[in-house]
């Protein structure tokens, strides 16, 4: 069941095309760039004043929470008042538990956002057996609550977003398909039938997470299963990673999960979601278009290589899992934890203040490594590789005519398991090097992170980043955010929007400061309960908004504490942890 036509060669998935507004989507048009507005829906001015903001920044969609039927009536004035300004930009109106608020956006808007897991479903968290005959019994009354909206947007030439969040998954697809990437699928192509059978395609779909290793291996089983359904299954996809966070961290998360799937052809629309002003989205989704582009038609690709099989799970991530090594006194293979290893230059640079480094050391010299570079392409050095007795570091030589994602998938499938293999960014070092720190962390974080949630890898090299202490921390931080080595507080924080019930960025930074020194805590901040219950699956903590100005604070997935002041919630959210026996001092 494959989701792209090669892992080794990229080639843009074909797609139907979806018209929102005067907005095409789709087919072979350019990759779209959207976002979502932070402001109040009931505030015209403020909310204008965002949507002009984030058109000037590059933005060509824009998304506005409609909580109420209230807050959908109001759509009308701020799309009046766009119009009025001359600017045409689609607005999205997102969806969540009412469908009365979804029938009046309708009315006034370009595209809706519905989210199958709270648009006509419960999520209490309850434990039920379904037999064959309720659960049809309750698919049709979801049809029952959605045609009316289908059949309304089919007459007004409004376009759909089904998107599906793992936080909010129904309780009735959670015991039916568990908290799956499959249980995602499900829920969402229970809508498409739907639409469909009203002879409405005018829809996309999404498989957002704040995991990257769940949303994709959503993604990706998401297009194959459309593409077993049929060729007429042919939707856009549009492409996030809900709750990435900010800063740093908050890009490289949304690279590894948006830079991996549109490298591998996936995704037709992308937001990146922050916990930072909106407007700051657009360049970090600018960038990873500009790559994707970049990628397309750059390396051709002999068609024997692209009919090798993987050798790793394609919609589950499992490790894969070489014999052990010991280069230097360090341990690498098997089930240790993925090394960092550093060019000799960056060594010395950072040698002096090797203390000072805390949890960012460098564990391995590049240029004193017994290391076997090859061309992964051809036959004879990898049969004169598995002649070797002992398991060798395996790399993909520099230079090779290949991108670094497909050379060192086909690296890996077509050596043994036995050869651990060190991941490099980039083969072609002096002509892929930039001043700009950002476009290098996106650029590895897609490589190394895609590769990393593929199971792929022992070791890591970064060599786009020059600069010694930058590339260090960027190499931990894309391990930290690809889940596969924790060595700090790991953070689930939601973009704000119009639904947040405080202020996202100065509570999430309030809470880093009172936090961050948890190695292997993750928090998860939410700004609303949408996805906040759902993430508290992910989370050991979570904090989140349950009225204005006041907190409720969960363990897990369950709710511990409710209707804390805002001014006290930070202080509360400490004390829970020393409860729980997760606290440190400094």
């Amino acid at each position: 069941m494959p989701y792209c036509n090669s892992l080794y060669h990229y080639q843009r998935r074909p797609s139907r095309v979806v018209t929102i507004g005067s907005l095409a989507m789709g087919g072979n048009h350019p990759i779209r760039v959207q976002s979502m507005l932070t402001s109040d829906t009931m505030n015209t001015e403020t909310c204008v004043h965002e949507a002009l903001e984030l058109v000037e920044a590059g933005c060509e969609l824009v998304r506005i929470t409609a909580p109420t039927v209230k807050d959908a009536a109001n759509l009308k004035n701020i799309k009046a008042a766009l119009v009025a300004a001359k600017c045409d930009i689609p607005v999205v109106a997102d969806i969540h538990f009412k469908p009365e608020a979804a029938m009046e956006a309708a009315l006034w808007v370009e595209k809706i956002r519905i989210n199958p897991g709270n648009f006509a479903d419960s999520k209490k968290f309850n434990v039920r057996e379904y037999t064959d005959f309720e659960y049809e019994a309750e698919l049709e009354r979801i049809r029952a609550r959605f045609t009316p909206l289908v059949k309304r947007c089919q007459e007004r030439g409004v376009a759909m977003r089904i998107g599906t969040n793992h936080g909010s998954l129904s309780d009735r697809i959670m015991n039916r398909f568990g908290d799956t990437p499959r249980g995602m699928v499900e829920s969402a192509l229970e809508f498409a039938r739907i639409a469909r059978d009203l002879d409405y395609h005018n829809f996309v779909f999404s498989m957002k997470a704040s995991n990257p290793k769940v949303m994709i291996a959503a993604y990706r089983l998401l297009v194959a299963r459309l593409n077993e359904e049929g060729d007429d299954w042919n939707y856009p996809i549009h492409l996030g990673v809900t709750e990435a966070g900010d800063g740093e961290d908050g890009r490289i998360k949304s690279a590894i999960g948006i830079g991996s799937l549109l490298a591998d052809g996936i995704g037709d629309t992308i937001r990146v979601s922050l916990t930072e002003d909106s407007k700051y989205e657009i360049p970090v989704a600018r960038a990873l278009v500009e790559r994707a582009k970049m990628e397309d038609r750059r390396w051709e690709m002999e068609e024997q290589w692209s009919q090798i099989l993987p050798s790793w799970p394609l919609f589950e991530y499992q490790k894969r899992v070489s014999e052990k090594i010991t280069l230097n006194s360090i341990a690498l293979g098997d089930e240790e934890t993925v090394r960092v290893v550093v060019s000799r230059t960056t060594y010395e640079a950072v040698a002096h203040k090797i203390k000072e480094l805390g949890e960012y050391q460098p564990e391995l010299i590049f240029e004193d490594l017994p290391l076997r570079e090859i061309d992964p392409r051809s036959d004879e050095e990898v049969a004169i590789l598995e002649k070797e007795k002992d398991p060798q570091l395996v790399t993909v030589r520099d230079g090779i005519e290949m991108a670094p994602i497909a050379a060192l998938r086909l690296l890996a499938a077509r050596i043994s398991a036995r050869h651990p293999i060190l991941l490099k960014d980039t083969l072609q070092v002096n002509a892929e090097k930039s001043e700009n720190f950002i476009n290098n962390l996106l650029a590895a974080s897609t490589v190394l992170g895609s590769l990393l949630c593929d199971g792929i890898g022992d070791a890591i090299l970064i060599r786009r980043e020059e600069a010694p202490g930058a590339s260090l921390r960027l190499a931990y931080n894309i391990l930290q955010a690809a889940g596969v080595r924790i060595f700090k507080t790991d953070y689930v924080a939601c973009p704000s929007c119009g639904r947040t019930l405080f202020n996202l960025q100065e509570t999430t930074t309030r809470i880093k400061a009172a936090t961050g020194h948890l190695k292997g805590v993750r928090i998860a901040i939410m700004g609303c309960i949408v996805n906040g219950p759902g993430e508290m699956a992910d989370a050991d903590f979570g904090y989140v908004g349950g009225a204005p100005g006041k907190i409720n604070l969960y363990v897990g997935k369950k709710a511990v504490k409710f209707n804390i002041p805002q001014a006290e919630a930070v202080e509360r959210l400490v004390e829970l942890i020393r409860e729980h026996g997760r606290w440190v001092e400094q």
